[in-house]
């Protein structure tokens, strides 16, 4: 009889089997009243309760202007999670409530920290342990100067065998230049093993199971190369605009918000080389140097092989969705991109000659990440001027978000008298298998940063070498001057010229939704 799969919260198959809970240690969140803390944060501690993966002596402290006490803030973040639906047992809830507390206060007042810092030891000596994990959950601006006020409090202080650990949320910067200055004041004050660079699309399953995919399965390996594969194609469409972050965006744009954090995290584990173990040190090395061999773009080449536009009005889900520019908070004449597509190359021995795409925007036909392989078509012509025809290729699909699972197609007779081929799709679902339950993506990483494992979390060497890659497409832009960039309709699959990128090459674009698993 088969065996009955296991049943575990995605993100946390590895960490289920050991069931060790993680050290006493209390979580400093700076910005608790934003979004991520109610939406992603407390009900990925929910789920680590759940999981028996937190220790009893857990606190969590939140540092924000707004709110007044503790209560009103526990209540706020309650109240959430009733509305919003989120999937978090109320038991798990109110074990979390009792170890919530608040502080008030500016993040550039110099009278926080002293504050914090009694806080701290009064919840030291009430039982609920000395580590602490600071997480930033604020605008990039803050980072440097809440941990400068944080060393010269004293804060970030290890003794007595105690930990100090420093979490920090992308945006890292807005181009090369900003991200070496944050890392030269972040190292300053802190090691390297101290910080956590944390990328929320490495805490799902499917961005995890690329590692074992590959290089776990015999069949799969040999043939990932230039020799078998013919593109690859990496996608992050999100069905919303904008919403409520039109500030934010008009001052990034999708081409710093996504492509040298998710995107490229995606093709660097796609891409890379077999590490020589499972360490941290192993996997962020060979992550670095497929970034490093990325071939670095001309301003001709970024004119040919960049696209950037921006969404106009239309209808998702049929329901009508205003252009960009009439978003809240954005400008009229904002010249920032919504969408960005791209080709890349990877000069190294093994994908030599294979291009690279990479698209990501707001406000497309459906929400979808994936990683989409597609191999070169069989050499020989057997089925010339049958019915049958030709291939163009077998496609394998590493399905990201919102299903998690992988899609191998290929070609099969249809069955009857005539010689017929038929498309097939082999599919694996995660849910169906697994009987995963709902996550945030979070787990994971809060866990890794807990028990202090840094394999899923880039070193500063990594942030830079990606930014590397950008930064001569925003040289170019920024000499081409402000511009109206070309318009896409909401709720369509992107632009005509993401399109006409791919066709040069003979090659499109995989329909939104192609490869979706069933429900």
């Amino acid at each position: 009889m088969e065996p009955e799969p296991p049943k575990s919260v995605p993100g946390l198959v590895m960490k289920m089997n050991a069931q060790t809970k993680a050290p006493s240690c209390m979580l400093i969140i700076f910005g608790a009243a934003g979004d991520l803390t109610k939406r992603l944060l407390v009900p990925a501690l929910c789920h680590l309760r759940r999981s028996q993966l937190l220790p009893e002596e857990f606190a969590i402290i939140g540092v924000d202007r707004a709110g007044d006490n503790g209560a009103t803030f526990r209540r706020g973040l309650g109240d959430f999670l009733h509305d919003q639906g989120k999937t978090v047992e109320q038991k798990d809830w109110q074990w979390l409530a009792g170890r919530i507390y608040h502080l008030k206060g500016d993040f550039d007042d110099p009278n926080l920290y002293p504050a914090l810092a009694a806080r701290l030891r009064e919840k030291t000596k009430s039982g609920q342990g000395c580590n602490y994990l600071f997480y930033l959950a604020t605008p990039p601006k803050f980072f440097a100067l809440i941990v400068r006020n944080l060393y010269t409090s004293g804060l970030l202080r290890e003794e007595s065998g105690c930990w100090r650990r420093v979490v920090i949320e992308k945006p890292l910067g807005t181009d090369l230049a900003s991200v070496q200055a944050l890392n030269r004041e972040l190292l300053s004050v802190l090691r390297e093993d101290q910080i956590y660079r944390i990328d929320h699309y490495l805490g799902k399953e499917t961005v995890q199971n690329v590692l074992v995919f590959r290089f776990s399965n015999g069949f799969f390996e040999p043939v990932w190369n230039r020799h078998y594969i013919d593109h690859v194609q990496i996608t992050v469409a999100e069905s919303l605009g904008v919403e409520s972050r039109g500030r934010f965006y008009h001052a990034t744009g999708a081409l710093r918000d996504m492509v040298p954090s998710h995107l490229f995290q995606l093709l660097a584990l796609t891409a890379m080389e077999p590490p020589s173990s499972c360490s941290a040190k192993a996997l962020r090395a060979e992550k670095i140097k497929v970034l490093e061999a990325i071939h670095e773009l001309s301003p001709d080449e970024v004119r040919l092989d960049v696209v950037r536009a921006q969404f106009g009005e239309g209808l998702i889900a049929g329901k009508p969705v205003p252009s960009y520019r009439k978003s809240p908070e954005v400008p009229p004449d904002s010249t920032a991109e919504t969408y960005v597509a791209l080709k890349l190359l990877v000069d190294n021995w093994r994908w030599s000659g294979v291009p690279f795409y990479l698209r990501t925007g707001k406000a497309l036909a459906k929400r979808e990440t994936e990683i989409a392989i597609r191999f070169k078509p069989a050499p020989l012509r057997l089925f010339r001027g049958t019915p049958v025809g030709e291939s163009e290729g077998n496609d394998l699909v590493l399905h990201i978000q919102p299903e998690e699972g992988v899609t191998l197609s290929f070609g099969a007779k249809v069955p009857g008298p005539e010689m017929r081929r038929g498309e097939v799709a082999m599919r694996f679902n995660y849910e169906d298998y697994f009987k995963t339950e709902a996550s945030t993506g979070y787990e994971t990483l809060i866990y890794d940063c807990m028990i202090g494992d840094q394999t899923l979390f880039r070193r500063a060497e990594e942030v830079e070498a990606g930014w590397r890659v950008i930064q001569p497409i925003l040289d170019a832009w920024a000499a081409e001057g402000a511009r109206a960039l070309p318009l896409y309709e909401a709720g369509s699959a992107g632009p005509r010229e993401a399109d006409e990128l791919l066709a040069r090459d003979g090659r499109r674009w995989r329909r939104l939704g192609a490869g979706a698993l069933p429900d």
